[in-house]
């Protein structure tokens, strides 16, 4: 029993990298990743079609390529790519927060597109977002309930994040939010330079019955201007592996459960 356990984990993680291998280099080779991480070309076959299976991967003579890689991205450079890559470990673990049938937000945001790549589009789950670059993606790989929130788009962050945007949301009720933030405050929670996202991020989490917040460890102990949730309204924050220790146990003390990807 163990040893299956034992197994599927090591799959997981093998898959988890094929997949950053992927979106880096834009296409994966099937004897390439044999060699790399000691397996048969059978093995990365199935690994493969697993995640063609998962509308994650495109399978092509020879390996396969993204269905969706975000290389569009605005404001991306080149020093961001190690927090690129964090964000999307923090994407694939924040897929155990979706539920199997409901209803969730992803709001605007690199991370937020990052769980966009890897959503589960199979469930029965519909998805509402104010981003256009996550509901773009969600909509290439096949997502069948998808709400876009309108209003004046923010075109820095290619999001909408007005007065109707909100409107929107005041007749809305979710199972989970996903929330990323430009800072966190260990005095003040998550925060944000700007009001208009301030306001939008706070109408999400009031409309949500639970909170995942997805924070890569550059954002911990950065203090912007607008605070828009604390962490007692937190259920779940999904970080990444270089997170200081003393953050999540301090985190941990308020009642907020702490993933690292």
């Amino acid at each position: 029993m163990a040893s299956r356990g034992n197994g599927a984990r090591l799959q997981h993680d093998r898959q988890q990298a094929i997949y950053t291998l992927a979106l880096q280099q834009g296409s994966v080779d099937v004897a390439d990743l044999a060699r790399r991480y000691g397996v048969t070309t059978e093995t990365i076959r199935r690994d493969l079609s697993d995640m063609q299976s998962r509308q994650l991967l495109r399978r092509v003579h020879g390996g396969a390529i993204p269905v969706e890689r975000m290389s569009h991205e605005p404001m991306v450079e080149a020093r961001d790519m190690v927090n690129a890559e964090e964000k999307l470990r923090i994407g694939l673990m924040a897929v155990a927060e979706v539920p199997e049938r409901g209803s969730v937000i992803i709001d605007s945001g690199s991370t937020g597109q990052r769980l966009a790549e890897v959503f589960p589009v199979e469930r029965d789950v519909h998805v509402v977002t104010n981003s256009l670059l996550t509901a773009l993606t969600l909509s290439r790989r096949g997502l069948r309930d998808l709400t876009v929130l309108g209003g004046s788009v923010r075109t820095k962050r290619h999001a909408m994040v007005d007065e109707t945007t909100r409107a929107e949301l005041r007749h809305m009720t979710v199972d989970v939010v996903f929330m990323s933030c430009d800072g966190l405050s260990f005095q003040h929670g998550l925060t944000t330079p700007y009001r208009e996202e301030h306001a939008i991020k706070r109408a999400m989490i009031d409309r949500a019955r639970r909170v995942v917040a997805l924070v890569d460890q550059s954002k911990f102990g950065n203090v912007q201007m607008f605070s828009f949730a604390t962490f007692d309204e937190i259920d779940v924050l999904v970080t990444d592996t270089r997170v200081d220790p003393e953050a999540v146990e301090f985190l941990t003390a308020h009642g907020t459960s702490v993933q690292r990807a």
